[in-house]
């Protein structure tokens, strides 16, 4: 199978639930307090690098990015969905969205001191999990922080029908240690792990634990060599 098989049913599928999802989960870091002190303190210390630019991996309808320039970060984002990218575009028009892929980011090397995956992993296939971590080795400065965000299991659980859209979308569900064991190949070290039980109340339950890794790149480790 090719590398980024799983881009086209994953493009497709958020092109169809942009609306849908765009409006649902609008309002999801106002419940969600754990959520937002992580992205605080990524913020805190992605400023004091310098160096404010920062790359919102996967941002959806761009909720995210919008919260990091509120804190103070050059932020901007890439999704695969170029509905998901005009459903961004639409609500936050003064900040920049770029439609792509993370398989193959269009960014130079050096170029960003913060990077933020936050649950846009769980549908990189584990052969395609080294690729993305790579590219975003490549993208950032020496000192530069990787903030990951994911679902934490052992299984793939697929999904054909989201809020009444027919969609191709499967989860991977990883261990905080198998995500790290890849990040360190790539020269990122470990600065924060943490996890929480499911947060099975209100507006948005969840099933599954979840995840939270913070990574720093060490010096030299991003300089561009084909690591995949």
């Amino acid at each position: 199978m090719n590398a980024t098989d799983f881009e086209t049913p994953t493009r497709e599928s958020y092109d169809a639930i942009a609306q849908t999802y765009t409006d649902w989960v609008s309002a999801e870091l106002t419940a969600k307090p754990h959520d937002r002190a992580v992205l605080g303190a990524f913020a805190e210390l992605v400023l004091a690098t310098g160096h404010p630019e920062t790359i919102d991996l996967g941002c959806g309808p761009g909720r995210i990015t919008a919260f990091l320039t509120g804190l103070g970060l050059d932020a901007t984002g890439l999704d695969l969905s170029p509905e998901m990218i005009a459903q961004a575009t639409r609500l936050y028009s003064d900040l920049g969205f770029t439609t792509g892929s993370m398989t193959c980011l269009p960014y130079p090397e050096n170029s960003f001191s913060g990077a933020l995956a936050w649950y846009s992993l769980i549908h990189i296939p584990d052969e395609t999990l080294d690729r993305v971590i790579a590219e975003a080795a490549r993208v950032l400065r020496p000192g530069g922080l990787f903030q990951l965000a994911f679902q934490l299991g052992d299984t793939v659980d697929h999904v054909s029908d989201l809020a009444g859209h027919d969609v191709d979308l499967d989860f991977h569900r990883r261990s905080i240690d198998d995500v790290l064991t890849v990040l360190s190949a790539h020269g990122f070290s470990l600065v924060t792990r943490m996890e929480r039980e499911p947060d099975t109340h209100g507006r948005y339950p969840e099933s599954t634990p979840q995840g939270y890794l913070l990574v720093r790149l060490e010096a030299g480790d991003n300089l561009g060599e084909d690591h995949y």
